[in-house]
């Protein structure tokens, strides 16, 4: 029960946390900053071996192409782990070098598995390269997509500036296609659907984390026997995340026809059962420990940990596309229809490799920030947050879109706040009307974080095509092409 008087503040609490968080992002990603300064001069140093004709343009352009693609890897690694290792970590669910390991792997797997269908569409689905005459133009435009989003991200990260890699590539791509190929070439109807994904996603995640923080709450966090109720429903929830999580592995796998179709169900239903029988086993210790009378934090050890798990998975399958898709251009060097374009899986495996080792090298620090008081959130609504995030991620991934991990899991945060004020006036345990001022104060610390979105979304795609264009007229110029 409230205490009467005791403002209702839990949303801006969580939104609160997430403005530290993102400023601790800034301070622990420098040495990234830095690097990717170095890339920059490095590519511009080819360009001018290009000018001046010094050994084959082909391998400059190569090499430039890898050269940002890994460190996109690495930014991407290292900028989004906090929000898959983060709540688990902070809850002890797992320690920091092993929560690491586990989601760089899944970060790999994800990559490799699901991660075709979103390098598909940035590959091919946003310029038609049919009319390039010449594998060296089809690369240009990737190249230029690349040197674009890479130079964005870093003036950005310099600026304190929350920008989307996934944005960035798209705006990069957009750009470059108009300078080679003109607006006849770009395929505007996709745009147009990867932008209203953009819009759509964090509503989603935000209406599916509102609908999980509703029924963890009523059914076992405020039960009146919250024992009896865990012992129900946790490892129910459990078993379902299990499930559906193995089963869409299972169908991935077999899409790569590394197992045989149809197993999909039944290793959904084994894992299940599996997943049933240890949260079972596992919430009876803690029960057993704590005399009946558990911390929410301990009870959601293992679905945090399972969370944290498909959340590496997501992000995966999803930014690996930000660098498997141009760089299977560059690498393949024609495209002639999106239809036939085929994404290498080593292409995919590079990639997952890149924003895993990211991850273990600068994403240590970050967590610990993250994980700590200071950011993190109540277990139950970052638990909430998490697998909502994931699955939307998931679902985005599997039809190919592109979509920002931190902007979805902030429509998640709004949405656990938004159901945990209506419970609230559900429940009458909101106190007397606040004061005119602090309705208008919470009301803008609100907007401004739908102002950051929005910003983001709005400066980044045409700041990135811009630069990818000014990027393609020059190599245009250096190489003659």
């Amino acid at each position: 029960m409230m205490r009467k008087g005791r403002s209702f503040h839990i949303l801006d609490k969580d939104l609160g946390r997430l403005t530290y968080a993102e400023t601790a992002q800034r301070h622990a990603l420098r040495p990234l900053l830095r690097m990717g300064l170095a890339v920059l001069s490095l590519v511009a140093g080819l360009v001018v071996i290009m000018w001046m004709d010094v050994g084959p343009n082909l391998y400059a352009g190569l090499v430039a192409g890898l050269i940002v693609a890994g460190w996109l890897g690495l930014a991407i690694g290292s900028n989004d782990v906090a929000n898959s290792l983060g709540p688990a970590f902070g809850a002890g669910a797992i320690g920091l070098l092993p929560g690491l390991v586990l989601v760089a792997l899944a970060e790999i797997a994800g990559a490799s598995l699901a991660g075709g269908a979103v390098t598909h569409r940035l590959a091919s689905g946003i310029v038609d390269a049919a009319p390039l005459a010449s594998g060296i133009s089809t690369r240009l435009v990737m190249l230029s997509a690349l040197v674009g989003a890479a130079a964005w991200i870093t003036t950005a990260t310099g600026l304190g500036l929350p920008v989307s890699t996934s944005h960035s590539i798209v705006g990069g791509i957009a750009g470059a296609g108009l300078t080679v190929l003109g607006a006849g070439a770009i395929e505007w109807g996709t745009l147009g659907m990867i932008a209203s994904i953009w819009v759509v996603a964090p509503l989603a995640a935000g209406a599916l984390a509102g609908l999980f923080v509703i029924f963890l709450r009523l059914r076992v966090l405020e039960a009146p026997d919250r024992a009896a109720s865990a012992r129900r429903w946790l490892p129910l929830m459990v078993a379902a995340m299990t499930g559906l999580f193995v089963a869409y592995l299972a169908e991935m796998l077999a899409r790569a026809s590394y197992i045989s179709h149809g197993g999909a169900g039944a290793a959904g239903v084994a894992a299940a059962i599996l997943g049933w029988l240890v949260m079972r086993r596992l919430l009876e210790a803690e029960l057993a420990r704590t005399d009946g009378h558990p911390g929410s934090k301990r009870l959601l050890r293992p679905p945090l940990l399972l969370a944290a798990t498909m959340m590496g998975f997501a992000h995966g399958a999803n930014d690996v596309g930000n660098i498997a898709g141009p760089l299977s251009v560059i690498l393949a060097g024609e495209v002639s229809a999106a239809s036939s374009f085929a994404v290498p899986v080593a292409v995919l495996l590079l990639a997952g490799l890149a924003i895993a080792l990211g991850t273990m090298l600068f994403g240590g620090r970050l967590v610990i920030t993250v994980g700590s008081a200071i950011t993190r959130l109540n277990a139950g609504r970052a638990l909430c947050v998490s697998l909502a995030t994931a699955v939307t991620v998931l679902t985005a991934s599997t039809f190919g879109l592109p979509v920002s991990t931190t902007h979805v899991a902030i429509g998640g945060i709004f949405g656990v706040g938004f159901a945990r004020e209506w419970l609230d006036r559900r429940n009458m345990k909101l106190r007397s009307p606040l004061p005119a001022e602090e309705t208008r104060r919470r009301l803008l610390i609100r907007r401004s974080h739908v102002a950051t979105i929005s910003a983001a979304w709005v400066v980044t795609v045409p700041v990135a095509a811009a630069i990818a264009a000014l990027c393609c007229r020059a190599i245009i110029w250096a190489t003659g092409v």
